[in-house]
């Protein structure tokens, strides 16, 4: 009986953690994975990611009107830092992301999605308010694994899109998605009021939770020369 009461008690604390952790430190961690995932498969090119200034990711984001096709999603923006962008990567900001047209890409599963800023122009149009893809900041469906190299004028795009709804990541057009920070989650996440610019080019440290998403990108894009 003593054996399985000390073998009770080991199992509940090392569930403490999972059942301590907030549904942002859980969003972080989730878009740890999405980008683990598609850096694992191949789905984006080191060529692109060496390039790209921040990066959003959406994980499971869900349709949520049949007829309409409007979905909704959350999830995270992490810049790298200093004042051209090109240092390693920081701490990250809560995002939401507001769809009303891609209700035939995603179907009825969920969807996850990468999207890379590629420019200072996206990255200041992200950081001082609400975006909306293809107005406010151009968007394009980015290339794929066998892209060798990043040829920005070519591309012409302040962002590039990537999603995955069943298996493999691919390029997407997100033209018409509303992009803002999440206010209340940052409040959550940080202990208090800080706007997504304070956190992404302040000196503002980043949360234990955001280890895994930081790590993530630091081993797989180092600081740019």
């Amino acid at each position: 009986m003593k054996n399985q009461t000390a073998a009770l008690a080991l199992m509940l604390a090392l569930a403490l953690p999972a059942f301590a952790q907030t549904k942002e430190e859980q969003r972080l961690d989730n878009s740890a994975k999405v980008f683990q995932d598609i850096l694992s498969n191949n789905g984006l090119p080191k060529s692109v990611l060496d390039k790209a200034e921040c990066a959003l990711i959406f994980p499971s984001v869900k349709k949520v009107a049949v007829g309409i096709g409007s979905s909704y999603g959350r999830g995270a923006l992490i810049c790298r830092k200093g004042a051209t962008m090109n240092g390693s990567w920081g701490a990250p900001a809560m995002y939401k992301l507001d769809q009303g047209s891609i209700g035939l890409q995603l179907g009825s599963t969920a969807t996850d999605f990468v999207l890379l800023v590629m420019n200072q122009k996206g990255a200041e149009q992200i950081l001082n308010g609400k975006t909306k893809l293809g107005s406010n900041a151009s968007a394009a469906a980015g290339p794929g694994a066998q892209a060798t190299s990043y040829n920005a004028e070519a591309m012409n795009a302040d962002v590039l899109t990537y999603s995955r709804s069943k298996g493999l990541f691919a390029g997407v057009s997100l033209e018409g998605a509303s992009m803002d920070g999440d206010s209340d989650a940052n409040k959550s996440l940080y202990g208090k009021d800080l706007t997504v610019k304070e956190i992404i080019t302040g000196s503002t440290a980043p949360p234990a939770g955001a280890k895994s998403l930081i790590d993530v990108l630091d081993k797989a894009s180092a600081a740019r020369k």
